[in-house]
């Protein structure tokens, strides 16, 4: 009777798992952004309202039950990254569209290591920064308040006082928070030190564009006497210094310094990014057709600048070509508008005829 050979599965059965669990960590990282989705009268705090939380990691759940009083900031967070994302890239083929369900809220674009999973990942824990820092200056949370090590006298003469913004307490809780998902795999592949370096770079897209308020204090408001204190820049501020270091951004691959694993650019005529850049490790898909399965909605029907060629937001850029066509559509503006005393602006509504041109479909 001959003998049937047992098949080996065991290799193709361990690819299939190593890819399994590489996509489950590439979109676990972002996926807590889901909270922006929540219903306002949802919890996100206590220990079986964070059991319930789709969009964390286990190790995002332990934060959330430990530091629960910062959770409504996060979920904050998420909300402004989503609006800051698209309104960065409005004019852009990308333009951070987000999937109608489920917690992979910009789709499985993220899951590439391309350098808009790097841009969304620095804004990521920009805002969570922002969103903390803003709760302690406002008085919300019982951990922190105002930065208090901030005084004396200045170099330039003034006083140091107010309410500076406690920025080291949000940056570190956003190390804590958006970081866990590479810790808890280790620092030995790409995508983590990837994502790590961009959340940094995130962070310090704040640091270096604190701002300095100050008032004055004399007699008939001379400025005899000068206070001032730290306060973040405008979250808008921070969108666009990660916009300009997402189109400056380098593409680094994986090697190693000794035994050490890091991230170096493929090109080795291109000097190593600083802690401030944007790195990626993948070039991007040209985001032009519909793709469902990766969240990418196409271009297809999207508003463009006909008149403008090389512009990010020209038709030919944004349409992938010269395919797109225009038509005249009616609008109302505010015109004539009058000021009233006191203190209201009055304006009518006009009707004007404008071109717009869209993207063929």
């Amino acid at each position: 009777m001959p003998t049937v050979s047992p098949v080996n599965l065991t290799a193709p059965f361990l690819l299939l798992l190593l890819l399994l669990l590489c996509t489950t960590y590439t979109t676990m990282a972002t996926n807590w952004l889901s909270l922006a989705r929540l219903p306002r009268s949802r919890a996100v705090s206590g220990a079986a309202p964070c059991a319930r939380l789709r969009g964390l990691t286990p190790g995002q759940v332990g934060v959330c039950r430990a530091r629960g009083e910062v959770m409504e900031s996060v979920r904050k967070a998420a909300e402004m990254v989503i609006e800051e994302c698209q309104h960065q890239f409005r004019n852009r083929r990308w333009n951070c569209s987000t999937t109608p369900r489920g917690i992979n809220v910009f789709g499985r674009v993220m899951n590439q290591g391309t350098r808009e999973a790097a841009f969304v990942h620095a804004l990521s824990s920009a805002a969570v920064a922002v969103a903390v820092t803003r709760a302690c200056t406002r008085g919300e949370l019982e951990r922190c308040g105002c930065d208090r090590k901030v005084r004396g006298i200045s170099p330039e003469g003034f006083q140091w006082s107010g309410c500076s913004d406690n920025l080291s307490y949000g940056v570190a809780f956003s190390q804590t928070f958006v970081d866990e998902p590479e810790r808890a795999k280790g620092l030995s592949a790409g995508r983590p030190l990837m994502n790590l370096h961009n959340n940094e770079a995130g962070r310090k897209a704040i640091l270096h564009n604190m701002q300095v308020e100050c008032k004055c204090h004399g007699v008939s408001g001379s400025c005899e006497l000068k206070t001032c204190w730290k306060v973040m820049p405008p979250f808008r501020r921070v969108g666009v210094v990660l916009k300009e270091r997402f189109d400056g951004a380098t593409e680094v691959r994986l090697t190693r310094i000794g035994s050490k694993p890091a991230l170096l650019p493929r090109d080795p005529y291109v000097k190593p990014p600083a802690a401030r850049d944007l790195v990626y490790l993948a070039p991007s898909p040209d985001f032009c057709h519909h793709d469902p399965d990766n969240g990418i909605p196409g271009t297809a029907g999207r508003r463009c600048n006909g008149t403008s060629r090389l512009a990010p937001d020209g038709c030919e850029l944004v349409c992938c070509g010269p395919g797109y066509r225009a038509g005249r559509a009616e609008v109302v503006q505010r015109c004539s508008c009058k000021f009233s005393w006191c203190c209201s602006v009055r304006c009518q509504q006009c009707k004007n005829t404008v071109t717009i041109h869209t993207c063929r479909v």
